[in-house]
C-alpha cells in the first residue's frame, strides 16, 4: 500500500479538491472522494468527510490501497505499437478506440487490448480499470500514446508529465483562418454547469499553455501544429474554442460534425520523453493518418 503525505499550506480549500492538485491530477478528484469515503484518507488522524475544508497545518495522510482484480477482460485486438521494451511502449490509437474501460465501454478499449498483448506486464499505479495508462487521449483524437509496464516505469514517466518536460506535438485542423503562430495561457476547470465540460476559467482551474503554429490556411480554416506545456483534460479543443477557432469536428466545444469526419480532426503526432530506465531520450513521430489526410486533401481542392 503506497502512503503519501501532505502539510496544508493554506486554509479553505476542499480536501478532495487538494488531493487531486498535489498529485498533478494522477489521483483524480472521483478518486481522492472515493479514497475518503473509504477510509483511506485522514487529517490529523481522524476521518473527515471529502468536502471538510482544509486548514493551514493540517496534516493529511492518504493510503492508496493495492490495485484489485475486475472483471476487465484481455481482448486480441490489433494495436500499433511503434516501440515497445521490458518497461514501456508507445502505442498508435486509432480515432474512435476508448482509452480504458468506462461506464458504457467496459470492452474494446486500449485496456483490453494492452492486457493481451501485455499480459500480466503493465504498471498497476492507476487501478484496475487503467493499468499502463500514465496519460490518455480522447476517443475522437488519434495518435501516439505511451503505456508503462510496471511501477517505476510509471512513476519516473509521470513525473516528467508534472514537471512539463514531455514533448508532446499535435496536428489540427480548426475552422476559421489563423493569421499567424501564436500561444494560449489560460487556466481550465470543470463548467459549473456541465460537469463533463472543460473551459478556461479562474475559478478552480490549473494552469494551461498551448503554442499552435500555422502550416497552411484555407478558404474557412487552418491546418496548425500545436505544442502542449501542460496537459489538461481537452487542453487542445478548450483553448482553440477559447480564440475563436474550434477543432474541426468536435462537437462538444465546436461547431457540430461536418459529414466527411467522425469526430474531431485531431492528432497527436509526435511525442517524446526521458527513458524512465535507460535514461536515453526517445522520439517518436507518427503519419497523419487517413481520416486527417483525406480531410486536408479535401480542404486543398475547394
Amino acid at each position: 500500500m503506497e502512503r503519501l503525505e501532505f502539510i496544508a499550506e493554506a486554509s479553505g480549500e476542499r480536501l478532495d479538491k487538494y488531493i487531486s492538485v498535489k498529485t498533478d491530477g494522477e489521483i483524480t478528484r472521483s478518486g481522492a472522494v472515493k479514497l475518503i469515503e473509504d477510509g483511506n484518507c485522514t487529517v490529523n488522524g481522524k476521518t473527515v468527510p471529502k468536502n471538510y475544508k482544509l486548514k493551514s497545518g493540517d496534516i493529511i495522510v492518504v493510503e492508496i490501497p493495492e490495485p484489485v482484480d475486475v472483471d476487465i477482460l484481455p481482448e486480441n485486438i490489433p494495436l500499433d505499437i511503434v516501440y515497445e521494451d521490458d518497461d514501456l511502449l508507445v502505442v498508435n490509437k486509432p480515432k474512435g478506440m476508448v482509452v480504458h474501460p468506462a461506464p458504457g465501454h467496459y470492452s474494446g478499449t486500449l485496456v483490453n487490448a494492452l492486457m493481451y498483448h501485455c499480459k500480466d506486464s503493465l504498471s498497476g499505479i492507476n487501478g484496475e480499470i487503467r493499468p499502463g495508462i500514465v496519460h490518455r487521449i480522447d476517443k475522437d483524437t488519434s495518435g501516439l500514446l505511451i503505456v508503462a509496464k510496471n511501477d517505476t516505469a510509471h512513476k519516473g514517466l509521470a513525473e516528467q508529465i508534472k514537471e512539463h518536460s514531455f514533448t508532446r506535438e499535435y496536428e489540427a485542423v480548426v475552422n476559421g483562418r489563423v493569421k499567424e503562430d501564436g500561444v494560449v495561457n489560460a487556466p481550465i476547470g470543470r463548467h459549473k454547469l456541465d460537469r463533463k465540460k472543460m473551459c478556461v476559467t479562474t475559478e478552480n482551474s490549473r494552469e494551461a499553455v498551448t503554442h499552435y503554429f500555422v502550416l497552411e490556411t484555407f478558404n474557412d480554416s487552418t491546418h496548425l501544429r500545436l505544442r502542449l506545456e501542460t496537459g489538461r483534460t481537452h487542453q487542445i479543443r478548450v483553448h482553440m474554442a477559447y480564440i475563436g477557432h474550434s477543432v474541426a469536428g468536435d462537437e462538444v466545444y465546436g461547431n457540430g460534425k461536418p459529414k466527411s469526419l467522425m469526430g474531431q480532426c485531431l492528432h497527436a503526432k509526435k511525442i517524446g520523453f526521458v527513458h524512465p530506465v535507460t535514461g536515453k531520450y526517445l522520439e517518436f513521430d507518427s503519419e497523419l493518418p487517413e481520416y486527417f489526410k483525406k480531410y486536408l486533401n479535401g480542404k486543398k481542392i475547394v
